[in-house]
């Protein structure tokens, strides 16, 4: 059996690769490529969103040091521009520090996180055009969601954001660079071998370097390509080797090519509503249902009539049980503390569960009346595999309970195009007004507007 799934994952792996460099742009659904422009759009919001934040703006300010030519911009920093590696690996590190960036569904993958840094970097130090960064941007997604699919590990151990953000960066890379397939394949597979074990429990415990791991992994991703074309570089089997032998994953092969070309992996990816992990949203939405029950038009809802919350989550909200968050990180992988932020708050934006949520004592103090039981029955039908139930008792007595079977940005419930924008505008408009115009213009799919270069639509976006 063991053989038999290698050399099915080495034949899938080909195979995969293949249909990736042939694809040609009218090959892709407008449907498809529209969800890219969404894509990129939220994660660009989701990095800009981040500049502020003191970790983010150190460890640019150590990238600028690094020096290099002015190839790329990181995005939120007004007018600096680095060597292509290092503005992707600096946007990398930006672009899940807020928990805002864009997810897939059908497997625990932020494929374009893996992916747009280095595109995008590349994109602009080579002027490709923006049907090309469209093409890529669907094509990188699309191999590195079916490899997050392809392997399934022991719950709650290794995190996704190190064991597949190198191939992603190296698939996005080599598809805009034109690599041949000798190459593309020495490049992605060398790439799994530049693996971040990045613990599952950092993120629940708040180690920021969590939040570095797609950093160095875009790095990873820029040399496994460089390596490549210099004859250094994996083989078929390295994934395989790498995800089961190693890291003790079961190999799927079947996911890698199953509804290749037709099913696209973009159909499935979500949009976070709420700033922090996406295992809590179900318990936050019905958190705020709960609330608006409470709410006065006269007065805001006083938290310390709080007696106790009781909420009801599924297995992977359960995960997420840390008491006394100490870092931002650890605050948005708490689902005591993002229920406990959201009462006091009396809202759920992207500013409710970051930093200054520690310091709050009201937060500290509801948290300790947050009780996490599992939601019966526990194993529901995707997309209803993350539910969740709020009881929130106040000191008259009254018990108001709210469910939520599937949260707001879900495949099943998304975001709208115009929801989507308003959102990226919230979180860059200020420093980049144009931005989210600029990038809902593309959703046309407008062959003139297409043929435009990258750089140019970024001179257009980032103007303030």
């Amino acid at each position: 059996m063991v053989l038999a799934d290698r050399d099915a994952v080495e034949s899938g792996v080909r195979e995969l690769f293949a249909f990736a460099r042939a694809t040609r742009l009218q090959d892709i659904p407008p449907a498809a490529l529209r969800r890219s422009v969404m894509i990129i759009a939220d994660d660009l919001g989701a990095i800009v969103a981040a500049a502020d934040e003191p970790e983010v703006a150190a460890a640019h300010a150590q990238f600028q040091r690094l020096g290099g030519p002015a190839e790329a911009t990181v995005f939120g920093r007004s007018g600096v521009r680095l060597e292509r590696s290092l503005a992707a690996a600096a946007n990398g590190l930006a672009a899940d520090w807020c928990e805002l960036d864009e997810g897939y569904r059908k497997a625990v993958c932020h494929a374009g996180l893996y992916t747009l840094p280095a595109l995008l970097a590349e994109a602009e130090a080579t002027g490709v055009s923006i049907s090309e960064v469209l093409r890529c941007a669907v094509l990188s997604y699309e191999v590195t969601a079916r490899f997050a699919r392809a392997w399934e590990f022991p719950p709650f151990t290794l995190h996704p954001h190190g064991i597949f953000n190198s191939l992603g960066a190296a698939t996005a890379l080599g598809l805009a660079r034109g690599l041949d397939e000798p190459t593309l394949l020495a490049a992605v597979t060398g790439a799994c071998t530049l693996v971040a074990a990045g613990p599952y429990d950092h993120a629940v415990r708040g180690a920021l370097i969590r939040n570095a791991w797609p950093a160095t992994c875009a790095w990873c991703g820029f040399r496994a390509v460089e390596w490549a074309s210099c004859g250094i570089g994996g083989i078929a089997g390295s994934p395989y080797d790498v995800y089961t032998r190693a890291l003790s994953g079961r190999a799927k092969p079947s996911e890698l090519t199953a509804g290749l070309g037709s099913d696209w992996a973009v159909a499935s990816g979500y949009h976070k509503a709420y700033g922090c992990c996406q295992y809590a949203h179900s318990a936050i939405e019905a958190t705020l249902d709960a609330l608006a029950v409470l709410s006065d038009p006269v007065a805001p809802f006083d938290c310390k009539r709080v007696r106790r919350v009781t909420v009801e989550a599924h297995k992977l909200g359960l995960s997420l049980a840390n008491y006394a968050p100490e870092t931002s990180l650890a605050a948005k992988f708490s689902l005591p503390h993002c229920i406990a932020s959201t009462i006091v708050n009396g809202n759920a934006g992207h500013r409710t569960f970051g930093a200054r949520s520690l310091a709050d004592s009201r937060v500290a103090a509801l948290r300790s009346k947050v009780e996490l039981i599992p939601y019966l029955p526990e194993d529901q039908p995707w997309p209803y595999d993350r539910p969740a139930r709020v009881t929130i008792e106040i000191d008259d007595g009254r018990r108001i309970t709210r469910d939520c079977q599937s949260a707001k940005g879900q495949p099943d419930r998304p975001l709208s195009e115009q929801e989507l924008f308003a959102k990226v505008d919230a979180l860059a408009g200020i420093r980049y007004p144009a931005l989210a115009r600029e990038m809902f213009a593309l959703l046309d799919l407008a062959p003139s507007r297409l043929a435009g270069r990258w750089p140019e639509l970024l001179e257009r976006a980032l103007c303030d």
